[in-house]
């Protein structure tokens, strides 16, 4: 297995459309930053020991009782364990439920003949030097994504992210995790435009 090391305390940046994979032990905290604003950054974490148990947004949203989580709750595990905990949050608008871009998203919706790879396949090519492959992809924590639900028809739409430039969302690692992380890439969820994401983690092992 390849483990990406990154500089504890830098801040790092993802190209616009692209994604990155690393580790975190449990006690770091990584903050995902909008540099630029309204952009959205994809989340998915698996357990560094068994990636069989990666985070699910069917178990989270059951046993928070609402879609739209921020400071203080937990990301839960297709196992019903904590991977995750957001502990800081500057935006309180983020989506748990739509999946990430791909190939298909943009064939689909919007009618691309030669569609980019999407968030799917950056995740997939981060994420293939940890043994992980495309079909293991889950529902990603969208950072910044801003999904609205009409509560009388169940219908969603796809709205400017509220985030502005600087916004970040913090997390804690309840236990050692593989992280992929991207820029989005589908230009409904980011206004218009793609940018950059920018992510800091702050080893526990540094501050103990």
């Amino acid at each position: 297995m390849v483990e990406r090391m990154d500089v504890a305390g830098a801040v790092q940046e993802i190209p616009p459309r692209s994604g990155t994979a690393f580790t975190l032990a449990r006690g770091d905290r990584l903050t995902v930053i909008d540099p630029r604003g309204e952009q959205v950054a994809d989340l998915v974490a698996y357990n560094r020991h068994d990636t069989d148990e990666v985070i699910s947004s069917g178990r989270t949203l059951d046993y928070a009782s609402r879609i739209y989580l921020t400071a203080g709750d937990p990301l839960y595990s297709n196992r019903s364990n904590i991977l995750l905990r957001i502990v800081e949050d500057t935006v309180g608008r983020h989506d748990f439920l739509l999946t990430p871009c791909s190939v298909d998203t943009f064939r689909i919706i919007y009618g691309d003949t030669n569609p980019h790879r999407g968030c799917f396949g950056n995740l997939a090519a981060a994420l293939e030097p940890y043994g992980i492959a495309p079909d293991r992809i889950p529902v990603a924590f969208n950072c910044f994504m801003n999904v609205p639900v009409d509560g009388k028809t169940g219908a969603i739409t796809v709205e400017p992210p509220l985030s502005k430039a600087g916004d970040r969302i913090v997390f804690e690692a309840e236990t050692d995790l593989i992280i992929g992380l991207t820029a989005c890439s589908a230009l409904q969820s980011n206004n218009g435009s793609f940018k950059p994401i920018h992510y800091r983690i702050d080893r526990a092992a540094a501050s103990a």
